[in-house]
């Protein structure tokens, strides 16, 4: 159930990404690369760990769009 809010909450951030090139679909592109590799390597392929790649990848991206935005927006001390 986790992974299916996580798989929302993914595409919700991709979808509010959409425009121009971005960390959070990069990293995602990288999720579903790796998350195929793995998945061809292991016995039976299995979809769910492309998708759960691409949720930890996406939220990576999102880490890395969000953490200098916020850090800029700190007052002067």
């Amino acid at each position: 159930m986790i992974w299916w809010i996580l798989l929302v909450t993914a595409a919700v951030a991709l979808l509010a990404h959409w425009r121009g090139r971005n960390a959070v679909w990069g990293s995602a592109t990288i999720g579903v690369l790796v998350g195929i590799v793995i998945a061809v390597f292991r016995p039976g392929f299995d979809w769910w760990i492309v998708g759960k790649a691409v949720v930890i990848a996406t939220f990576v991206g999102l880490a890395l769009e969000w953490v200098p935005r916020i850090g800029r927006n700190k007052p002067d001390a």
